[in-house]
């Protein structure tokens, strides 16, 4: 089944071509524009902005796809219908809708937090960090399916969610941020930094060299009894101290000195320290809650997905937590091109959907901001 992805969510204007059966996930091609360089001077995504530069990229895109794989028209169309910008999603659907009317393709409405959740059926590449030193034809493909029940942790820049899913399509969110995403935490105390949009990964560059011991930074909700999640007390507790305090101007990293088990130095935290602290503080909250749930839901498998789930320290943490607390449990994590937006995990999670004719008419579709993933009466 060759389906044709859209992806305009948020700032990247994604197209992708997949062959899809249950024996494999094929990509025939595959395409994204950043918009980060028009939103870098505005210090985040402007949605206006943002929704103009999908509609100019988005039919380019589409053509340059077909044209790559040698096809006039697809057997289905998956395009992302909420949850993300109006400005945005409205650009992807209303093109799915040209397109399925005038090539007579159904639709499949997908819902944005899902297509994250199937990042993990992707074959890896060598972009992957754990495989940079290995030829291509060594590089392992992950299992085409999921073991189910899954539990997912999704964690972006407009999202923060603890998703089970007890079989294919079959969602119940169990926790979610109840202010700020965590990518959207890592972005905004970025630019209290300094750093250009987006930040987040900056900051995790920087924690490389850093104390994350230096700065002792809140938890918000980490012994809460619900799984939920909040990340504004944060912010502002790194606002707060970036007000009241100096950071150093060397770089050194103090734990690495001979100045006793903590650490203690008679100089201020330099940035690494700070970015590492801050860093850690959102692991730890992350982490905690993960394992939480994964005790009480006990899945066979825990799904770390989004563009947060990019950040290394937060891959190697879960990982290594799982292996100790909860070893019937696999991790599953996406190749780091895919774990940010993009139309491909939006084609693979639409295929169940599609071979099961769970379709939305052309003249029906919507695209929905607030969609949540839980509600499928979209088709």
């Amino acid at each position: 089944m060759k389906i044709l992805g859209i992806e305009s969510s948020c700032d990247d204007t994604s197209v992708a071509l997949l062959d899809i059966t249950d024996e494999k996930i094929e990509i025939l091609a595959e395409k994204t524009a950043s918009q980060i360089d028009v939103h870098k001077k505005y210090g985040g995504v402007v949605p206006e902005i943002a929704g103009r530069k999908h509609a100019e990229k988005i039919i380019p895109l589409v053509d340059h796809i077909l044209e790559e794989a040698h096809i006039t028209k697809p057997d289905v169309i998956a395009v992302t219908s909420g949850p993300g910008l109006i400005t945005g999603l409205v650009v992807g659907v209303e093109t799915a809708k040209a397109l399925s009317y005038l090539w007579n393709v159904p639709i499949v409405a997908v819902n944005h937090i899902e297509g994250h959740i199937h990042s993990v059926l992707i074959g890896l590449q060598q972009s992957d960090f754990s495989n940079q030193n290995k030829k291509k034809s060594e590089v392992r493909s992950p299992k085409s399916k999921i073991d189910y029940p899954a539990l997912c942790i999704i964690a972006s820049g407009g999202h923060t969610e603890l998703i089970f899913v007890s079989d294919v399509n079959k969602y119940e969110r169990i926790g979610g941020t109840v202010d700020d995403a965590a990518g959207e935490c890592f972005d905004k105390v970025a630019k209290l930094l300094g750093f250009d949009y987006p930040g987040g990964p900056k900051i995790s560059k920087f924690a490389e060299e850093g104390n994350p011991r230096a700065i002792e930074f809140p938890r918000p909700m980490i012994n809460s009894k619900d799984f939920n999640f909040s990340f504004a007390g944060l912010k502002t507790s790194a606002l707060y101290w970036l007000r009241d305090n100096q950071l150093s101007a060397m770089n050194i990293i103090p734990y690495k000195l001979p100045t006793g088990i903590y650490g203690q130095t008679q100089e201020p935290p330099t940035i690494n320290d700070f970015c590492a602290s801050f860093e850690q503080a959102i692991i730890d909250v992350l982490v905690t809650k993960t394992l939480k749930a994964a005790k009480q839901y006990k899945p066979k498998t825990i799904i770390l997905g989004g563009g947060v789930s990019a950040n290394k320290k937060l891959r190697e943490t879960l990982e290594m937590t799982i292996k100790q607390e909860t070893p019937n449990s696999e991790l599953r994590t996406p190749n780091l091109k895919y774990a940010m937006d993009n139309a491909t995990m939006i084609a693979v999670a639409a295929y169940h959907h599609a071979k099961n004719k769970e379709f939305t008419s052309w003249d029906k579709l919507e695209a929905n901001p607030n969609w949540k993933i839980t509600d499928f009466t979209n088709f």
